[in-house]
């Protein structure tokens, strides 16, 4: 049996071991951070791609296979690459060839891998992956493998708990380590809407904007991305824990109840979702009088097509268009030094007992 100490990193053999025993590197923790995902262009045919992936995974749609495919692939990706395309060029970093939440998704893995090295050291690889498109989960597991990572953090960037959202990242994960013939140990990050670090991040943004501006909003909203009502009463806890961002948010800001208000937008498809839907409260709001607002969306780690253009385009048009007279959008903490320094604490805790 060969002897499991390895010799000093870079000579790349197991001490004791034969010559001709294959090179181990020196061990390390990976750190994966993930996110939904981005299409490779706004194009039809990547388009296309991008949509049939996300809107295939049963975590999001939940039809049986049978009845959703056919509409899915006949009629709904026939039609919808155009429309997703032509919203996605709107907002494209054209300067990088690429959506503006891989542009940030990256920025957001390089503060956090030069925190957690300022930590760590070169015991831990940091990196990044996307539960749909590029890079893909598995390639990423298979690099942070066979760069001598025996175990894997896995960390999806959505601080609410949601069966379309971390669940589906982390059956990704799970799928990858499937294919490994020599797994790491693994873990996975549990959603942080309610951490110290993350709250204060969001109260920090909401005081930079309102400090920026002359004449305050009358309200904030807090738009979380939405579900189908039905998840909630099967039992997932993400309607909750919105809740609780909220009100976590509103009391560190010192604010009397009724200053933030809670709704739930990018709804799909023909049956209930939770409600207030943003689209229509923002002009309810705007018919009844009230002439300025601002809108967060502490459910997204990062800017993407859902804030850039869902917020800040159809749902300001909502509002102006009913009387509306100041829509201010307050953006994701993206790489904000607050949200790092979030990112890396949560990290931090759930590294105990493999890196102290």
């Amino acid at each position: 049996m060969l002897d499991a100490k390895t010799v000093p990193a870079g000579q790349g053999r197991l001490a004791h071991a034969p010559a001709d025993h294959p090179p181990v590197r020196a061990a390390k923790v990976g750190v994966l951070v993930a996110n939904l995902g981005t299409p490779d262009s706004p194009d039809y045919w990547p388009m296309r791609r991008y949509l049939n992936e996300f809107l295939s995974d049963q975590r999001v749609i939940d039809y049986p296979r049978w009845k959703w495919q056919p509409l899915l692939q006949l009629v709904i990706l026939s039609k919808r690459p155009f429309s997703s395309g032509a919203n996605y060029r709107k907002i494209w970093n054209e300067e990088k060839g690429e959506s503006p939440l891989m542009t940030i998704t990256r920025d957001q893995t390089a503060a956090l891998k030069t925190a957690l090295e300022a930590r760590y050291g070169d015991a831990v690889m940091v990196d990044f992956c996307m539960r749909y498109g590029n890079p893909s989960t598995a390639s990423k597991v298979r690099t942070m493998v066979e760069a001598g990572c025996e175990k894997i953090l896995f960390f999806p960037l959505y601080p609410h708990y949601a069966g379309a959202t971390s669940a589906t990242a982390n059956d990704a994960f799970f799928r990858a380590l499937m294919t490994e013939k020599r797994q790491p140990a693994a873990r996975t990050v549990p959603e942080y809407f309610e951490h110290p670090l993350y709250i204060e991040a969001l109260a920090q943004s909401v005081e930079r904007a309102w400090a920026a501006m002359a004449e305050k909003p009358e309200v904030l909203i807090a738009s979380y991305h939405g579900m189908p009502k039905r998840y909630l009463m099967a039992g997932d806890p993400y309607h909750c824990q919105c809740q609780k961002t909220t009100r976590l948010l509103r009391e560190r800001l010192g604010w009397e109840k009724g200053k933030i208000l809670t709704t739930f937008q990018s709804v799909f498809g023909p049956e209930e979702w939770l409600k207030p839907y943003t689209v229509e409260h923002v002009a309810e709001l705007a018919k009844a009088g009230t002439r300025r607002i601002a809108v967060i969306a502490p459910a997204f780690s990062a800017d993407c097509i859902e804030t850039l253009e869902e917020i800040n385009g159809e749902i300001r048009e909502a509002f102006e268009h009913a009387g509306g007279e100041s829509f201010t959008y307050i953006p994701c903490l993206n790489d904000d030094a607050a949200h790092i320094a979030a990112l890396a604490q949560v990290v931090a805790e759930n590294l105990r007992g493999w890196l102290d």
